[in-house]
C-alpha cells in the first residue's frame, strides 16, 4: 500500500551530475558534495554514506517522538552508528542492507528497545524501506 502526503512539511531539491563519480548539490546551496565510487579512494562521498547519515538522523528524531507518549527522553549524548552495505542478490541485482547501532547512555535495555522499536514504526526512512531492505538494530 502506497502512503500519500496529506500535508507537505518540506521538499528537498538537489541536482546530481556524473552519477557515482560526479557531484551533488542542494538547490539552496547548503549541500555541495563530490561523489566517488565506494572503496575507490576518491575524495568524495557515496550514496551509501549519504543514506546512512540521512537514515540515522531521521531515526534519532523518530526516537524522540516515540519516547514522548511513554515519558522517555532521548539522552543528549545519544548517537547512532549506521552501516549501509551494498551487495548483490542471488538474481544478480544490487541490494542494500542496513545496521543501526543505537547508543542511548543512561537508559535500561528495556527503555532503549522501547525507543528503537517505537522509532522504527514512525521513521519515514524505516517506513520507506520496510519489507524491501534488511534492517538490523543493536543497542549499546
Amino acid at each position: 500500500m502506497t502512503r500519500s502526503i496529506d500535508k507537505l512539511i518540506y521538499t528537498a531539491s538537489t541536482l546530481t551530475t556524473g552519477g557515482r563519480e560526479g557531484h551533488g548539490a542542494s538547490s539552496d546551496g547548503a549541500l555541495q558534495v563530490p561523489l566517488s565510487l565506494p572503496g575507490s579512494g576518491g575524495k568524495g562521498t557515496n550514496p551509501e554514506q549519504l543514506f546512512a547519515v540521512g537514515y540515522s538522523a531521521c531515526f534519532m528524531g523518530a526516537m524522540r517522538r516515540a519516547g514522548t507518549p511513554v515519558g522517555l527522553r532521548v539522552p543528549e549524548d545519544t548517537s547512532i552508528e549506521a552501516q549501509v552495505s551494498l551487495g548483490t542478490a542471488a538474481d544478480g541485482g544490487f541490494v542494500l542492507g542496513v545496521r543501526l547501532t543505537v547508543h542511548l547512555p543512561g537508559l535500561t535495555d528495556e527503555q532503549k528497545w522501547t525507543l528503537v522499536h517505537g522509532a522504527h514504526q514512525l521513521c519515514p526512512y524505516s517506513l520507506a524501506i520496510r519489507n524491501n531492505i534488511d534492517v538490523d538494530f543493536a543497542v549499546a
